[in-house]
């Protein structure tokens, strides 16, 4: 993809959720506690735990910690107020910004995400305002430097939708949601370890931003990721190379 580096992206996104390891901590078991209450406590009859808790282990969450949230949410003690509300906007430089939540206030977090959007310059905006503009997709990043001819072909077989690998070497791995466990079991096995793995909603093309939007598009994310009630954040931006030195 001309002019943009997906691993750019990616490494501003790891940077900024390992400088916040106990908050990242603290939404990965709201989303376990609220998988399990949803699907079960059983990892083989609840894909959408297993791969909540991939997450927590890519996270190095202690294992005890994994298996209380689950406990809580099977068991129907926790989570039962909490639902998912997405907010959509745009940031500084016109880009496309999506947010999930896990809410027990929707007045408290409709003002929060707002005053964040204001503070940096954009705007909160209505109901399908960009979600046309973004897919679900399971997504699997991995750093440049490994054999991208094997990966490839691997993914494929193992029914990945895509595989794209940038200029600089990082290769990106598509597969819709259902196929998404299966095509990260076959990567791993042989030994190709991504460095971000999850259903995602993944930009279906990217805005190219200069340094100065880049900047305020990192602030706007990092205030809405400090939220309590946020659980994710993606945007269309393509940052510069440099964004994040």
């Amino acid at each position: 993809m001309a002019g943009h580096s997906k691993w750019s992206n990616i490494k501003h996104r790891k940077a900024g959720q390992d400088a916040k390891r106990a908050k990242v901590f603290t939404k990965i078991i709201r989303e376990l506690t609220v998988a399990a209450r949803d699907g079960g406590g059983v990892l083989e009859d609840n894909p959408g735990l297993r791969t909540v808790v991939d997450k927590a282990k890519a996270a190095q969450m202690p294992k005890d910690t994994m298996e209380r949230a689950i406990a809580r949410g099977a068991g129907g003690l926790e989570g039962s107020d909490l639902v998912s509300l997405t907010y959509e906007g745009y940031g500084p430089g016109g880009v496309a910004i999506l947010v999930e939540t896990m809410t027990d206030n929707r007045n408290r977090t409709v003002a929060e995400i707002r005053h964040a959007f204001t503070k940096a310059g954009g705007n909160l905006g209505t109901d399908g305002s960009v979600a046309y503009l973004f897919d679900r997709k399971g997504q699997l990043n991995f750093a440049p430097g490994l054999d991208e001819e094997k990966l490839m072909e691997l993914a494929i077989d193992a029914g990945a939708s895509d595989v794209d690998i940038d200029d600089d070497g990082s290769v990106e791995v598509s597969t819709t949601p259902e196929t998404f466990l299966a095509v990260k079991d076959v990567l791993t096995g042989a030994h190709f370890e991504p460095v971000n793995a999850e259903i995602a909603m993944v930009p279906q093309n990217y805005s190219e931003i200069d340094d100065e939007a880049a900047e305020k598009v990192m602030r706007l994310i990092d205030s809405l990721e400090d939220l309590d009630d946020v659980q994710n954040v993606y945007t269309n931006a393509s940052f510069p190379d440099d964004a994040d030195e």
